[in-house]
């Protein structure tokens, strides 16, 4: 009999009730069509108000704020729209969490592990207790926005890191990677977008408080992945390898990448496990080839 305690499931009813998704980006709409209960807007929210206005439409029991800018074509964007940056990402989120303040209502934001750069100071894994050293204009915002709604009651910070998933998008690691000609040869940790979808459910239900780091057990090189991406996907691709240092001088980046590996010390404690890394993203490179048939 196989072993599926630690397989993400298709979540149903949440025992918390009905969940209303803001932002109807990538990740809020696989959120969206995961769960049955849960209802997705793309509306503009600017103010207290129109929050208001959309808590009252739908009358949700919790909250994910999925909303964000990332910058297109990549967050080198937010280097030269700071303010665009700072209102999506730090702004945002703190007017919605004043309307569920006000409301009674649990909001799960979705944040990032972008703000950790290089190894922990104790040369471990980043853990949800340590204090990040964000460079670029779009994770110092992100991390903003944590350092406020980490201290408020009946909100949780969800922190992902270079979301993998077994549907192509061009959001998606395996996309992403696969269409570079130049890698960095580095080692990270990342969210296979399956699991990240069950463990979201699991806070929102539980209406859990404080950051989670929500990343799969252990670490991988980018050339592990593409080692897998040959083997189940393309046998024929091909890439070249470079260093960290000449992403920036190739011109490729206009400032350095965040790359770190980090751990969870809270989901442990709700009883929320995720699959290892290695094999979770095996799992999902399977699905994703089989979803391109």
């Amino acid at each position: 009999m196989m072993n599926t305690s630690n397989m993400p499931r298709k979540a149903g009813s949440a025992s918390g009730g009905k969940i209303l998704i803001i932002g109807k980006g990538y990740l809020g709409t696989r959120c969206a069509q995961s769960w049955d209960d849960a209802v997705i807007t793309d509306k503009i929210v600017e103010t207290v108000e129109d929050v208001e206005k959309l808590i009252d439409e739908h009358q949700p029991d919790t909250i994910l704020n999925a909303a964000g800018i990332v910058g297109k074509p990549n967050v080198d964007w937010c280097e030269t729209h700071q303010v665009e940056t700072y209102k999506g990402n730090t702004l945002l989120p703190l007017i919605i969490a004043e309307t569920c303040q006000k409301k009674g209502v649990y909001l799960l934001h979705m944040g990032t592990g972008c703000i950790f750069y290089g190894t922990a100071p104790d040369n471990q894994a980043w853990t949800e207790e340590d204090y990040a050293n964000p460079v670029a204009v779009y994770t110092r915002c992100k991390y903003a926005a944590d350092l406020v709604l980490s201290k408020l009651p009946n909100i949780g910070v969800a922190r992902i890191r270079i979301p993998l998933d077994c549907q192509p998008h061009p959001a998606n690691l395996i996309d992403k990677l696969a269409s570079y000609p130049k890698i960095v040869d580095v080692e990270n940790s990342i969210t296979v977008v399956e699991d990240m979808i069950d463990v979201f459910h699991q806070l929102l239900e539980k209406k859990a408080e404080g950051i989670y780091h929500v990343t799969n057990p252990g670490s991988i090189k980018w050339r592990e992945i593409m080692e897998m991406y040959k083997k189940y996907v393309d046998p024929s691709h091909s890439n070249d390898w470079i260093s960290e240092g000449e992403l920036v001088e190739l011109g490729l980046a206009d400032k350095k990448r965040s790359n770190n590996v980090m751990t969870s010390l809270n989901l442990p404690k709700l009883g929320i496990k995720m699959r290892p890394v290695k094999e979770a993203v095996e799992d999902a490179i399977k699905k994703y080839r089989d979803s391109k048939k």
